[in-house]
């Protein structure tokens, strides 16, 4: 099986500092839902990694997260993909979790419910924490420009090996010509 895990805000939507509290708010990024499809369509198995800290701060509720990946799960199946499982980490920045990015946790726990070696899968992100993660697991860290992805490229200090992307268009156009 040909497994790619992607970050969501500001890979697959725009981002926000506020963060996204509703599914009003969820914009796909130009190309996103395409290229999902694209990935799909090539027998990819696309599976969702994100941090959504705004559950522990009280931004939102459950209820609220589910409607958003709704949205965006209806968005790529109307572009033509699928988006296997979403996997998210609803802890704030200061909590100990295993599972909140730069933290491998939420990556192994894929592999292992995928039943997939995480070796060499494509981890892709705009933020050092994802590619942080990605290379943690032994995935590998794949830097989309997209969201916080150039300023994350202009600090530097990138896990080795990090292939760099445009955006989710040009990756998916490279994994499934």
């Amino acid at each position: 099986m040909k497994l790619v895990v992607l970050d969501r805000d500001g890979t697959i939507n725009v981002d926000s500092d506020q963060h996204i509290k509703s599914p009003a708010e969820w914009k796909p990024i130009k190309g996103s839902l395409e290229a999902i499809a694209r990935l799909s369509q090539a027998g990819w198995r696309v599976v969702v990694a994100t941090n959504q800290s705004g559950i522990a701060r009280g931004l939102f509720d459950m209820a609220t997260l589910n409607a958003i990946h709704d949205t965006m799960h209806r968005a790529v199946h109307q572009a033509g993909g699928r988006i296997a499982a979403v996997f998210f980490c609803p802890h704030a920045d200061q909590s100990d979790c295993a599972c909140r990015k730069p933290r491998p946790g939420m990556l192994l726990e894929i592999g292992k419910r995928m039943n997939v070696a995480l070796e060499g899968v494509p981890m892709v992100g705009d933020a050092l924490r994802d590619l942080q993660a990605g290379a943690a697991a032994g995935a590998r860290p794949v830097l989309v420009l997209t969201g916080k992805g150039r300023r994350t490229r202009s600090a530097g200090g990138l896990p080795a090996g990090t292939e760099i992307f445009a955006d989710l268009a040009a990756f998916a156009a490279r994994q499934a010509p």
